[in-house]
């Protein structure tokens, strides 16, 4: 039997981009069979599959190349081939017809998140734009945003020991957020209540932001009505909400449910599971997504591209969204297995945060 040299593959120019036609014909049945069913396929299958008449003796010999190649893989001993990562980077930046939405799906999106948008808060439009998301890619809808988009409804001190308390804070769309504060020494819990009040009869349906400002101002005037250790629980809790390390940042993630769909051995249940896992530990899905946002229109991650979720095998697809000024204020997008419908998915988290971009900017 004859050697078969993956290189002669490829042009002279070389690259993965170069395959011949019959090569990348078999390699992108492998790639949307798997999509489509997230199971491997064999050679005899995929001689009925492609347009070009030839045997399943041909097309193994063409499988070897490409697996040669680190395109595809076999899971077991004399199954069938599945894409790699690397073959799922190279279908989607060069085989891959990215597809458009419909005028329905268009309208329909544009619709939701603009009578939203006109009625309600900057979270109402953006948990209206997961749900869409969600619902649209069948995967889990995620967006980071700034939490100074959050209105906040009450705080409350709880002390956890004599110099530290747990500050709770609620916001009007029931996000509830626990901070740790550094308290002065010999606080008593009268100062703690105090401090609650104060802030809890100036900070209602103010952003952090806005709360920051009005309670600044508000100490310069008040500080007679104030005794002193109150003064500096206060002025500790104003310091607590200053930001850093990415604390002005909130991670909101809808449609966990689809991740659930469409399981076929136990082996995708552990892989849902570490990708929950991953999610639980937000301030990683943070950083992740803040990459995304120096960047301009549709971001993929697949698999092991994406330390934080190698582990569990997942996709990350994400747009940045703009306010009036034009400036990045977020990021919108989808996360899933590593066999998303790209071809729709790109398209649809595009729109959805050019949509959004238009509502924000007014």
């Amino acid at each position: 039997m004859a050697q078969h040299d993956p290189i002669n593959l490829l042009s002279p120019l070389a690259g993965l981009a170069q395959l011949n036609e019959r090569s990348r014909e078999i390699f992108r049945q492998i790639v949307e069979s798997y999509l489509a069913t997230g199971e491997p396929v064999g050679s005899r299958n995929l001689s009925r599959l492609i347009a070009v008449p030839l045997s399943p003796a041909s097309v193994r010999n063409v499988m070897a190349d490409l697996e040669q190649l680190g395109l595809i893989y076999a899971p077991h001993t004399s199954a069938g081939r599945l894409p790699t990562e690397l073959g799922l980077r190279f279908f989607v930046d060069a085989l891959m017809q990215v597809g458009d939405l419909t005028a329905a799906e268009r309208q329909s999106i544009e619709g939701q998140l603009a009578s939203v948008g006109r009625a309600q808060s900057v979270e109402a439009v953006l948990d209206e734009a997961l749900t869409r998301l969600s619902g649209l890619t069948r995967a889990a809808s995620i967006v980071l945003t700034a939490k100074s988009n959050s209105r906040l409804k009450h705080i409350e001190f709880v002390r956890l020991e004599p110099e530290r308390a747990l500050v709770v804070l609620v916001g009007e769309d029931g996000q509830v957020e626990n901070r740790v504060l550094a308290l002065p020494p010999g606080v008593p819990t009268s100062a703690l209540i105090e401090a609650g009040n104060f802030l809890n009869a100036r900070i209602r349906g103010r952003t952090l932001a806005e709360a920051r400002l009005e309670l600044e101002t508000a100490l310069g005037h008040d500080r007679i009505e104030l005794d002193q250790l109150t003064q500096k629980v206060i002025a500790a809790g104003i310091a607590s909400w200053s930001g850093g390390d990415n604390e002005d940042r909130q991670l909101i993630v809808r449609g966990h449910a689809n991740l659930l769909e469409d399981l076929h051995a136990l082996d995708d249940l552990e892989r849902v599971r570490r990708l929950f896992d991953d999610l639980e530990t937000k301030r990683g899905v943070i950083d992740l997504l803040g990459r995304a946002e120096s960047a301009e229109g549709v971001r993929i991650f697949i698999g092991s591209e994406n330390k934080l979720f190698s582990l569990s095998g997942s996709s990350t697809i994400v747009a940045p969204y703009t306010d009036a000024a034009g400036r990045i204020v977020g990021v919108l997008g989808v996360i899933g297995p590593t066999r998303l419908n790209y071809a729709r998915v790109i398209p649809t988290v595009d729109y959805a945060a050019r949509i959004l971009s238009r509502i924000l900017g007014g």
